[in-house]
């Protein structure tokens, strides 16, 4: 670990030097972040928390694997990478989505509304809405009433949510020529999760990228949680609740603080003219993580690597046919110790652009076996100019 720690130290070091040598003064803010997460998530005994934050939004990026760190050019970057917020040509821009998984249980929504800040164009921020939640769940503590009879009207139902509000602000760095292709951008996050009156937690985290633009070429560098995002909970069960949980052989939980790893995303695409009217862009992004398992396709010690591969066919800027595969991994066999099985999520869409009004459809583990193992997105992009 002593080696593991040394090494990976010596790599922010430089990987924050070269950033300050090539990216202006304004660039060692992102590497003194960097490595002030290695020092944070080192210092203690980190947990795995706000996964709905990895699901992805906009039916675009869902399509495309989640292949969009590099491409994102609209509201959504908020999300997906805050930097390309500055190559957004609209003034004002507003989007939704909807999405339902395992067959309706749960409802992922979201909202985002982005702003030009200057005249120029060079700048814009975006205010972000996520909302990942399973309604209606039977709370059957208070099932046996006080003599001990089983009463059903005692039933009661409770909802368990997770929020998420982002604001973010991205800006094209200015050059003698005023032709710069890079830019900068950072997102607040502030956490929300709700366990009907059980339990409460709220969390505070921080994310930053930069994007590199010239021609039909685009790469970017996306650092998520980079200060790590950690949630605190506190728990507030009644004594009859708590006798019922003691009973039934639960522990009854106590106030608890978890704490979500940084992650570094690396992306590039690259845009192809195959006619006039036609272009094709394929995209790849690899998540780099300091909580590697055993399952990710390529893992060494406690460092991960997952790819994303997506790719994006536009015809006549009015329709696009978009395909992805990502979430690559080995999965040990129960029968058969030592073997391992390969398995990826693929997903696919469809876009169509009327004027200022974007629609796209989005289907993801269309492969998966069995029913309702895949979800539909359908999101919506308006732009006011």
């Amino acid at each position: 670990m002593g080696v593991y720690l040394l090494v990976t130290g010596k790599l922010y070091y430089k990987f924050s030097l070269y950033l300050q040598h090539y990216f202006m003064n304004k660039m060692r803010i992102l590497g003194l972040l960097l490595m002030l997460s290695l020092n944070v998530v080192f210092g203690q005994a980190p947990k795995f928390s706000n996964d709905f934050l990895n699901l992805g939004v906009g039916a675009r990026g869902m399509a495309m694997g989640g292949a969009v760190v590099s491409l994102s050019d609209d509201v959504t970057a908020g999300y997906w990478n805050p930097s390309a917020l500055a190559q957004s040509k609209a003034r004002f821009q507003i989007a939704g989505q909807h999405a339902q998984w395992y067959a309706g249980i749960g409802n992922y929504d979201y909202a985002a509304f982005g702003k030009s800040l200057d005249n120029e164009g060079r700048s814009f921020g975006a205010i972000s809405l996520i909302r990942m939640g399973i309604d209606d769940i039977p709370n059957t503590l208070r099932l046996r009433g006080p003599d001990g009879s089983i009463d059903y009207s005692r039933i009661s139902s409770f909802s368990v949510a997770d929020y998420a509000l982002i604001v973010s602000y991205g800006r094209k760095l200015e050059n003698t020529d005023k032709s710069s292709p890079w830019s900068l951008g950072g997102s607040v996050k502030i956490v929300h999760r709700s366990f009907g009156s059980f339990a409460k937690a709220y969390g505070f985290g921080i994310d930053a990228g930069i994007l590199y633009h010239r021609n039909k070429l685009r790469f970017s560098v996306m650092g998520r949680d980079i200060t790590t995002t950690f949630n605190a909970y506190k728990f507030s069960f009644t004594d009859e609740e708590k006798a019922t949980l003691q009973i039934t052989g639960n522990e009854v939980p106590g106030s608890s603080i978890e704490i979500t790893l940084p992650k570094i995303i690396a992306g590039i695409s690259y845009q192809w003219s195959l006619g006039a009217q036609t272009r094709l862009t394929p995209a790849i992004d690899i998540e780099f993580s300091g909580n590697g398992t055993k399952t990710q396709l390529v893992q060494a010690s406690n460092l991960g690597f997952d790819p994303r591969i997506g790719f994006e066919l536009e015809f006549r800027n009015k329709i696009y046919l978009r395909g992805g595969i990502g979430n690559f991994q080995k999965i040990p066999q129960l029968v058969n110790q030592g073997s391992k099985d390969f398995s990826a999520q693929p997903s696919g869409g469809l876009g169509l652009r009327l004027g200022k009004l974007r629609i796209d459809y989005a289907m993801t583990n269309i492969a998966s076996v069995g029913i309702g193992l895949y979800s539909h997105y359908i999101s919506l992009i308006l732009d006011i100019r």
